[in-house]
């Protein structure tokens, strides 16, 4: 009776439940998040192609492995957070935030950490993918690895705050997922990413306030 009033009602999760969960937010973060990393990962193969002589050497299999790894975790924690605002009836039945301040609050928040010292700090790091190579270079596969997830970390402070925007529009919402993955992208790999995550953040802290003037 309450969901057919358009109230949102928790729905105990199963395991199923959670590892299905886990999985959509793996899988996405790999589809969002690979285009960028692709500059990276290419270099790290020509690189040792030239040291090996071989066309698809085990590292960069295991770089790879490194990287998707630490947004694995991440999609460990964002499962996570999902059930907890589930449980809380804080999102609706299209996995998105169900009251407007929530949705807003989201919204200003990762907008001013795009703002932040962190995000540009984290944001030049995966910007030079060949300072990454040349200051961090290790032997081997666990070597490989090791960087892998290294970069992995710099990456997801980056856009950690980027991906919560899915809770306040919609967690499945594949116009803001391609909206995002083009957003990361931009600010990654093109002369005006800097400043073009600055406007970004902006733009949400704005949208964020203007949510919470309707809602007031």
């Amino acid at each position: 009776m309450m969901a057919e009033m358009g109230m949102t009602v928790y729905r105990p999760w199963t395991a199923v439940d959670a590892f299905f969960t886990f999985a959509m937010w793996t899988v996405m973060m790999i589809g969002m998040m690979t285009g960028s990393a692709a500059p990276i990962l290419l270099l790290f193969a020509g690189v040792q192609r030239m040291r090996t002589g071989r066309r698809v050497p085990l590292t960069v299999l295991a770089f790879g492995t490194g990287y998707l790894a630490v947004w694995a975790g991440f999609s460990a924690v964002a499962a996570f957070a999902q059930w907890s605002l589930q449980r809380a009836a804080l999102l609706s039945d299209t996995m998105a935030a169900s009251k407007p301040a929530l949705a807003a609050a989201i919204m200003i928040g990762a907008g001013a950490y795009q703002l932040t010292p962190f995000k540009g700090a984290c944001l030049s790091h995966c910007r030079s993918p060949l300072g990454v190579l040349m200051t961090a270079w290790r032997d081997g596969v666990l070597g490989a690895f090791r960087m892998g997830s290294r970069h992995g970390v710099f990456c997801l402070g980056c856009c950690w705050a980027l991906m919560t925007m899915l809770f306040a529009v919609g967690v499945m919402n594949l116009a803001w997922v391609a909206a995002l993955t083009v957003l990361v992208l931009i600010e990654k790999v093109t002369p005006a990413g800097v400043l073009f995550s600055r406007a970004a953040g902006a733009a949400m802290i704005g949208g964020g306030v203007y949510l919470l003037a309707l809602g007031g």
